[in-house]
């Protein structure tokens, strides 16, 4: 919305990882030469650990893409598998044969068929790497049982490479006894720290200019300060902020960014304090305004009176912030075809709120048959699939009215015959998975997941095997 304004080539602060902005600074790019030593080195069992949106999946990502062509990498992103689970699920991820019958396999048969696996991989120079992310919701069973993964080895080499992402909640559940043996196996331990101040003004400029901004610096030392301040430093929260801030001078048709600015949008954003929610500001109102074929969007501004708290949350629309109200110009019909009187005050009901409730009802009435569709044809895709089949996950959710939304939002950037879902648990819960296309081989795939639209990054997209698919239904089977 505001590139263009700021001539940048593209968004400039997405939360989803994006290796092109992989910044270095505030030790990132340490840790990330740290534990490529580590991997390289067999050193078994690697931690790493950070608050929510510290930019673990990031480094992650990047391990990915840094490590030596030898090395082989699995990528658990459910841990929320049993101990019984664990060692199928790994052995679907790596496509092992037993893994076409494993509901019916023994652990010692999936076991032994790892092993012979992981011996031929090293004595064709090759090496294997694990990287369980969210590992602090893995029960201790199961991290106990990753633990017995560690001792296969040769006599002078491991195996297996081992390595935890977690969030702090990972280190107590370590601390836990009867868990100390897998505690004393870790070889390496690193922290993702919050950024300082200096470190988020650099990291500010770093991504500006990794998006294609070539002017002088946008966020002078004192709203970076203010940022810093009011993100504790978090990755993932300077980047929203930041976004919303630029955002909100875009919104003054300015390209100096003031406090003001980053004040609102700090305000908006999710992780702001409850008194910053409801305190006196000044927000945007946003109208788009077309005529002849040209579209100018004039921002106004008016003021929200101070309300209590709980006011606020029963009354959405008085609450509208200067995001909302800024991107509800790029969506809005034109104002003359909502009312040719319409005055310059905000409206008090959006488009969508006047909508008639039988054209709601409609709507959503469609998007549920497309679901349900979808779901009947992904049952007869997995029939006839080849287990080695590839597909990308987009994401899972409890929430099978969300879901429908989402599927009917999607397929306004892909067609809806390659979107698939299916029904299983997570977390003892009945869940639902969306995934997008088929894909012959991981290549295929891998091309197709750096080229999905940025639309459908929001949920960390990643690979899957059909094989798997099917292995994890069967594991958690509904009644």
């Amino acid at each position: 919305m505001y590139y263009a304004h700021f001539g940048l080539s593209e968004p400039p602060f997405r939360i989803t990882p994006n290796t092109g902005f992989f910044y270095s600074g505030g030790s990132r790019g340490a840790v990330l030469d740290a534990l490529i030593y580590a991997i390289t080195q067999g050193e078994g069992i690697v931690k790493v650990t950070g608050e929510v949106g510290s930019g673990k999946t990031m480094l992650c990502r990047m391990l990915q893409t840094r490590l030596p062509e030898h090395v082989e990498t699995v990528y658990l992103a459910n841990p929320n598998v049993s101990a019984d689970e664990i060692l199928h699920a790994i052995a679907f991820e790596l496509q092992l044969p037993i893994a076409q019958a494993a509901r019916d396999a023994s652990r010692l048969e999936v076991m032994h068929a790892l092993h012979e696996y992981l011996l031929e991989r090293h004595a064709a120079g090759k090496q294997v790497v694990i990287f369980v992310e969210e590992s602090q919701s893995m029960p201790l069973a199961t991290l106990e049982e990753i633990r017995l993964l560690s001792n296969l080895e040769t006599h002078d080499h491991k195996l297996l490479q081992i390595v935890l992402f977690g969030q702090p909640e990972l280190d107590a559940n370590l601390r836990a006894s009867n868990i100390r043996q897998l505690r004393e196996r870790i070889s390496h331990s690193f922290s993702l720290s919050p950024f300082g101040s200096h470190d988020v003004g650099e990291y500010l400029r770093f991504r500006l200019r990794a998006a294609g901004y070539r002017g002088p610096d946008l966020f002078s030392p004192k709203v970076a300060n203010f940022l810093a301040n009011a993100t504790s430093g978090v990755t993932r929260r300077v980047n929203l902020a930041a976004d919303k801030t630029l955002l909100a001078a875009f919104a003054e048709s300015t390209h100096t960014i003031r406090l003001k600015h980053a004040k609102a949008g700090v305000r908006d954003s999710e992780f702001a304090a409850p008194h910053l929610i409801s305190a006196k500001w000044a927000v945007a109102s946003a109208l788009l305004v077309a005529a002849a074929g040209l579209g100018a969007v004039l921002f106004t501004f008016y003021e929200i009176k101070t309300r209590p708290t709980a006011d606020i949350a029963r009354e959405p629309s008085a609450s509208s912030s200067t995001i909302d109200l800024a991107w509800r110009a790029t969506t809005a019909p034109p104002v003359a075809e909502q009312n040719p009187s319409l005055s310059m005050r905000a409206p008090s009901v959006t488009p969508a709120e006047a909508a008639p409730t039988t054209g709601v009802a409609h709507s959503r009435e469609l998007a549920e048959d497309l679901l349900t569709a979808r779901i009947v044809k992904t049952q007869e895709w997995l029939k006839n699939q080849n287990g080695s089949t590839f597909s990308i996950q987009l994401m899972g959710t409890e929430n099978e009215t969300s879901l429908a939304k989402y599927i009917k939002e999607i397929t306004d950037y892909i067609e809806s015959e390659d979107i698939y879902v299916y029904r299983t648990r997570a977390k003892q819960n009945p869940s639902l998975t969306v995934l997008y296309g088929s894909y012959a081989s991981r290549a295929e795939a891998n091309k197709a997941l750096a080229e999905l639209p940025q639309q459908l990054r929001t949920y960390r997209p990643l690979l899957r095997t059909v094989q798997g698919i099917r292995a994890e239904i069967g594991l958690h089977q509904l009644p």
